[in-house]
Order: structure tokens, then C-alpha cells, then sequence
């Protein structure tokens, strides 16, 4: 089981005594992990366990109440969620959260014009920015739909448009909540090949999934969580030949 120590060569995320309260209901409860840099990292644990709060703790979408979260050895006590680009974090959410009212393609070029809105779409962008965004839309498999409203859109679909908008952002950790929930095979297929493709990129990926075969085939390192508390962690394999691990979360 890997400790916090605020080592930014090895982890590029980290939570030291980490909480969050709502009310009486201890949603994550002196967490203290550590997200191994370059990899693969799954969060998995029961309905209520935590994993959700954990994401918007480490993206600033909540105050944390206690503890630290270390960000390439950085720490912090407040994350905010308009810095974490700076910080080299994104994510996507289970609600998939997209601008509806215009088009894919301009999905994509405002992340990349990094401007307000309207004078972004104005613009229309630079050569760069405009191949940047082919590339992002062909490599999602959103290239035929560019000129598609992003509410017409399918629900797989969206979720491969929100994934293109934190690619786009071209940081070093992304977050995923649930990027394989309600997804058909073919785009399970595509997003697992899309997370394979930033680990070898170098990225870091830290995501949630209650899929135990997906979970298998892509987690270098495993976090299982229980009641707001750490469970266990580490090597994928290793954790999941654990007897408690199995016990509670394979039905075995």
C-alpha cells in the first residue's frame, strides 16, 4: 500500500487525512491515497462510498473540510475549481456537461481558444487551433458529427465529445467519473482505447467504474473505497485477489 508523502516524481496526485463531511454523513473520511504518476488508477467501492466526493475534492467542486491534496508534490489546503487547468487537472462528470446550444466542432475551440465564449466563436479560431480540433474530433470519433448541435447528440456520443473537451485542455491528470456508464461496446471500446492512448502518452488517469472487467483490463493501480474510509490500495491484480476485496465487491 503506497503512503502520501508529497512526492511529485512519483505521484501526481495525492490526499493526506482528506474529508468531507454533509451533515452527520462522513462522505470521505481521512482519506489519505496516492495516484501514481503515468498511470492507470481506478477508484471502485459500493454506491455511497465516496468515490464521486473524492473526484470533486481533487477538482475543487467541493471545499475540502479537512486534510491536504498534493498536486506534483504542491501542497494545498484550497483547490479551486477555475485553477485546476493551471494545476494540470481536468475531468468529466457522470452528468456529461456540455455547451448544447452549438456545435460540436465549437465545443472543441472553445477549450482551445481558452477566451470568453462569444469572442472565442468570433474568432473561429487559428490554423492550429482548427487542426488541434480536427485531430481531437477524429481521434473521439466525432469528426462526422462537427456540425451536429452538441443537445443532438446521443448519449455515448456526448460522453465522447466531453472526453475530446478534456483532451483538448492537453493537461497532465485526468479525472473520469464513470466514462463507461451506459456506453454500447463499440464506445466502451473507443474510450478504453482513448485512456490507453493518454497512458502512453505519459498522462495520469484516475477514474470510477463499477464495470469489474474493464476495471481488470485497464488498472495499473486500484483504490477500493468503503464508507468514506480506504479499503485498500495498490497493484490492480494484487487487489483484487484480496479475500475482502473479493468478498465485497466480486460476489465471490
Amino acid at each position: 500500500m503506497s503512503t502520501p508523502t508529497g512526492d511529485g516524481e512519483r505521484f501526481a496526485l495525492e490526499t493526506i487525512e482528506v474529508a468531507k463531511h454533509f451533515g452527520g454523513v462522513h462522505a470521505v473520511d481521512g482519506l489519505s491515497v496516492a495516484i501514481p504518476r503515468g498511470k492507470i488508477t481506478c477508484v471502485v467501492g459500493p454506491n455511497g462510498s465516496g468515490k464521486s466526493t473524492l473526484i470533486n475534492l481533487l477538482s475543487g467542486m467541493l471545499p475540502l473540510d479537512d486534510g491536504i491534496v498534493v498536486v506534483d508534490g504542491v501542497r494545498l489546503r484550497v483547490v479551486r475549481p477555475h485553477e485546476t487547468p493551471g494545476l494540470g487537472i481536468t475531468r468529466t462528470f457522470q452528468d456529461v456537461r456540455l455547451f448544447d446550444q452549438i456545435s460540436v466542432w465549437d465545443n472543441i475551440m472553445v477549450v482551445l481558444t481558452e477566451r470568453r465564449l462569444l469572442p472565442a466563436l468570433l474568432e473561429r479560431g487559428k490554423s492550429g487551433q482548427r487542426e488541434r480540433t480536427e485531430q481531437i474530433l477524429r481521434s473521439v470519433g466525432m469528426w462526422e458529427k462537427r456540425r451536429s448541435l452538441a443537445m443532438d447528440l446521443s448519449y455515448g456520443q456526448r460522453k465522447l465529445l466531453e472526453i475530446g473537451r478534456a483532451m483538448a485542455l492537453n493537461v497532465n491528470t485526468y479525472l473520469f467519473d464513470e466514462p463507461f456508464a451506459g456506453l454500447f461496446p463499440q464506445m466502451l471500446e473507443r474510450v478504453k482505447g482513448l485512456m490507453r492512448q493518454l497512458r502512453s502518452e505519459g498522462r495520469t488517469i484516475l477514474f470510477i467504474s463499477h464495470n469489474m472487467d474493464i476495471v481488470r483490463e485497464l488498472s495499473d493501480h486500484l483504490i477500493v473505497m468503503d464508507s468514506g474510509k480506504l479499503l485498500t490500495e495498490g497493484d490492480a491484480e494484487e487487489v483484487l485477489a484480496q479475500p475482502e476485496v473479493i468478498e465485497a465487491y466480486l460476489g465471490v
